[in-house]
């Protein structure tokens, strides 16, 4: 076994160096010995097999076993080290077919039917909230920050998001905006609260519609803020506004039509709409299916030559587009670390088994978003040309007045500051490529 094993690892690892102790036989070290050298370790030869048999889907849930450890460097060098290998994994003949029958199926496997989105939704969004409270900000924004200034706090990064949201909406006091997939009600709440927007909120999630109801009713915006248990494909009405922020990539590549159409049917005439999703870089592809199995079942991250046909079907018209870089990468990075600093916690609420494989999807994320291979994308949609103002300066001055607003100005960045310590100017002495594109 450890002789078939070697031979696999030494076809799929030609950037980069890796030592592996298999269950049983001397250690071998595959690559071209560039960069610091990890090491993982077997702990049996049947781990070893099911490695060999789909190294993709295997090694998260080795790891997560306590069958494949790592005993020279960590995790994200680990998954690095894989990902920048993976052309020449799909080189493999039998990877090549695992790709392959993959992308044949993975119209079934993304058959979000309305009664599959909503167990496919609960896998991951239903279970305990106590979880999410350990890594995610007060506001509970679980999609990608903006970073502003690299040097900014994850909090202080997600109001960014929600601000860059709605200064590309366009909103004004009055509007009505839905939010499709609004989580735990976060953006719609910044909508009405800095706003003045009437706000509805969809999710097809309990766990999230109860935790988003009670912030409203806490915070005195019932009236204004309207969270509902429903699928978009269910909601009815016309919309000033439409935001969907972190929603789409559970919607399935068979299902691109109906959403766009769909935002197309809610939103007015003279309406802006703004979809917030992740998009991979590389062209169209296959979830990776560990992430399938254990993380977003029916989840595919499309490309942009995906999801834009499907706009110009619907009849909507891109006015904006922007790509976020690395901005993922810093808002994963701050979630490890904060999920790892409390990670006892977590343990207490599941187990073991639950934390490795949490450490492994976060760990796994950040890579995928650090070496580019995904990247955030914001498409700003319309129906009719001159709804949106000619040149991009008006986004700067909207954030700048619902900076104020929402209270992230200078005094609050002083407060933010250690003691004793003054903020230095956010971007004195960074040129443009010190900053996050």
């Amino acid at each position: 076994m450890a002789r078939m094993l070697e031979k696999c690892l030494d076809g799929l690892v030609r950037e980069g160096s890796l030592t592996v102790e298999p269950a049983f036989g001397p250690s071998f070290t595959v690559g071209d010995g560039s960069g610091p050298t990890l090491a993982i370790s077997f702990r049996t030869a049947a781990a070893e097999l099911r490695f060999l048999r789909d190294p993709e889907l295997a090694l998260g849930e080795l790891y997560m076993e306590g069958d494949v450890t790592i005993t020279r460097g960590d995790l994200l060098d680990l998954l690095s080290l894989g990902l920048r290998n993976t052309a020449t994994l799909a080189g493999a003949r039998w990877l090549r077919l695992l790709t392959r029958t993959r992308v044949l199926l993975r119209r079934i496997q993304q058959n979000n039917t309305l009664l599959h989105a909503r167990a496919n939704v609960a896998h991951h969004y239903d279970i305990d909230e106590r979880l999410y409270a350990l890594f995610l900000d007060a506001d509970r924004q679980y999609s990608c920050a903006y970073f502003e200034d690299p040097a900014d706090s994850l909090e202080v990064a997600q109001l960014a998001k929600k601000r860059h949201i709605a200064a590309k909406l366009l909103i004004e006091p009055g509007h009505s905006a839905l939010d499709i997939g609004c989580g735990w009600g976060g953006m719609g709440l910044y909508l009405a609260a800095h706003c003045g927007a009437q706000v509805t909120g969809v999710t097809i999630s309990a766990e999230q519609l109860g935790v988003a109801q009670a912030r409203a009713q806490a915070q005195n915006l019932s009236a204004q803020a309207d969270f509902r248990l429903q699928d978009y494909r269910e909601t009815q009405g016309r919309f000033d506004r439409i935001v969907s922020v972190g929603m789409f990539e559970h919607v399935g590549v068979g299902f691109f039509d109906d959403y766009f159409r769909k935002v197309a049917q809610l939103l007015a005439d003279d309406g802006v709409a703004l979809v917030h999703t992740i998009t991979r870089t590389d062209g169209p592809g296959v979830t990776n299916p560990w992430i399938t199995k254990h993380i977003f079942p029916g989840g595919y991250i499309p490309a942009m030559s995906e999801a834009l046909p499907a706009i110009e079907r619907a009849g909507l018209m891109v006015t904006d587009v922007e790509i976020l870089q690395l901005h993922y990468a810093e808002t994963l990075k701050a979630w490890r670390e904060r999920f790892m600093a409390r990670r006892a916690e977590a343990a207490a609420l599941y187990d073991e088994r639950f934390c490795r494989m949490w450490e492994f999807y976060l760990t796994g994320s950040e890579a995928c978003f650090r070496l580019g291979q995904h990247v955030n994308c914001q498409f700003q949609l319309v129906k009719k040309v001159g709804v949106v103002p000619m040149t991009r300066t008006y986004i700067a001055e909207r954030e700048e007045a619902l900076r104020l607003r929402d209270g992230a100005n200078a005094d609050q960045r002083m407060a933010e500051a250690a003691p004793g310590e003054k903020p230095a100017n956010r971007f004195a002495g960074r040129s443009d490529s010190d900053r996050f594109a």
